[in-house]
């Protein structure tokens, strides 16, 4: 490199070069990465679909969740429908049958509402009336609950206040008959999986944000009307579950989707098991490699079971 020299024959003084030894920028090179990552943008992340009337609710203490929109198919969310039974208005008509529940309103139209059907809505037909109404009740399984299932109900036998994780959910409305309580429900959820499907507890259940809805328009002392099979029939006409357990009008369409539904499952089944049985292969090998004998081999741990509602005769507390 020539040596700079200023007018005059003075020889300057040379820049210094540094000389970063190749350990050190690869250090270098590596702290700069978050730099360059934030100068990048940080990656956008898509906000699940949120229905309209299903959106997520502050409700006092409480936030209800949005119901996600894979529970919101065709026929299982609410909508302002034509009516053609002979009920009033303001009365609320249950259809077990066909899960759904109806606010009949004026002029031959009604509010639908899908719902859950569980044992003990089975046991009521016939009339009542709103005989008492709760915001986020207090819950407490029925002896047989707790004898049968002691793994499930056992620690909530002295109750459980009402409350997000409470199976009753944010209101319920306590149906009526000769003044008696009848331990017919009709309540929310935040087990939005099940709406639309029948369930081994409970009676009558909605999304939590259709029953704040049903809840705001229905007084106490509304008539409930509970129709029988052949009112059902008569009215929504032949009903049929289909792959999914869901009820939908039986056509030769349905029959034949269901069909092609239950071959699809089998499969998908026949795929899971296989993959489980690998699994299982893998976590056995995973032990012996590490001298664990298969008996003491750890599993994976198992899903928390589900709080399930049913009636209580001492609901009244909520």
């Amino acid at each position: 490199m020539p040596v700079p020299v200023a007018q005059g024959g003075l020889k300057l003084p040379q820049p210094r070069v540094c000389k970063v030894k190749p350990h050190l920028a690869r250090i270098l090179a590596i702290l700069a990465l978050p730099l360059l990552a934030a100068c990048a943008g940080a990656p956008t992340s898509k906000e699940p679909p949120v229905v309209p009337g299903y959106e997520g609710v502050q409700d006092g203490e409480f936030f209800i969740e949005p119901v996600p929109a894979k529970y919101l198919y065709d026929g299982n969310r609410r909508e302002e429908v034509a009516y053609s039974g002979s009920e009033a208005p303001g009365t609320v008509v249950v259809d077990t049958y066909s899960r759904k529940l109806y606010l009949v309103g004026e002029g031959g139209t009604a509010t639908r509402y899908p719902i859950a059907v569980g044992r003990e809505g089975l046991s009521f037909r016939g009339t009542g009336v709103v005989g008492r109404k709760a915001e986020w009740p207090s819950w407490q399984p029925t002896r047989n609950m707790v004898r049968t299932r002691p793994d499930l109900y056992a620690a909530y036998a002295g109750g459980l206040p009402g409350g997000l994780m409470n199976p009753l959910g944010a209101r319920a409305l306590y149906l009526y008959r000769g003044g008696r309580d009848t331990m017919f429900r009709i309540h929310g959820t935040s087990d939005a999986a099940s709406v639309g499907h029948a369930t081994s507890a409970g009676c009558i259940r909605l999304f939590n944000q259709d029953i704040l809805d049903l809840y705001g328009k229905v007084p106490h002392g509304a008539r409930v009307k509970v129709r029988t099979e052949a009112e059902s029939l008569a009215i929504e006409g032949p009903q049929m579950t289909d792959a999914y357990g869901r009820v939908v009008p039986e056509t030769p369409e349905n029959l034949a989707k269901k069909e092609e539904d239950l071959a699809r499952i089998a499969r998908q089944e026949e795929k899971d098991l296989a993959a489980a049985e690998k699994a299982e292969k893998k976590r056995l090998a995973a032990c012996q490699r590490r001298g664990i004998e298969p008996d003491e081999c750890p599993r994976p741990a198992p899903a928390e079971a589900v709080v399930t509602a049913g009636t209580s005769d001492s609901s009244r507390n909520g």
